[in-house]
């Protein structure tokens, strides 16, 4: 029962809300409807504007992860490199060490 009467005290206020807005309205209904659609297309050039700067800076930000993930890449390739060329050295070493102590045994 409360349901019905608070929508029929919408209804009610939606109606005179319609009516004041008709009389008191500053301009005429070919006016206004202008307005509404000058409006509605500045809105739509704006959210085209918006939606080109949001690609243009999404796209920046892509570049720029893509740039730092290479940089990255590169990095661990050289260090890997480094890994690999350090071990050689080391098992290098180590062989020329152990074939000198080698032959001093076998000259024993």
């Amino acid at each position: 029962m409360e349901d019905d009467k608070r929508f029929s005290y919408f209804f009610l206020g939606l109606g005179i809300g319609v009516g004041l807005g008709v009389l008191f309205a500053p301009k005429s209904g070919e006016e206004t409807r202008e307005l509404l659609r000058d409006k509605a297309d500045e809105g739509k050039e704006y959210l085209k504007r918006r939606s080109e700067e949001l690609r243009e800076s999404a796209a920046d930000a892509l570049d720029r992860s893509r740039q730092a993930l290479l940089k990255q890449k590169e990095q661990i390739a050289a260090a890997v490199e480094a890994g690999k060329t350090a071990y050689r050295e080391k098992v290098d070493a180590g062989l020329s060490a152990s074939d000198e102590t080698g032959d001093i045994i076998e000259g024993v």
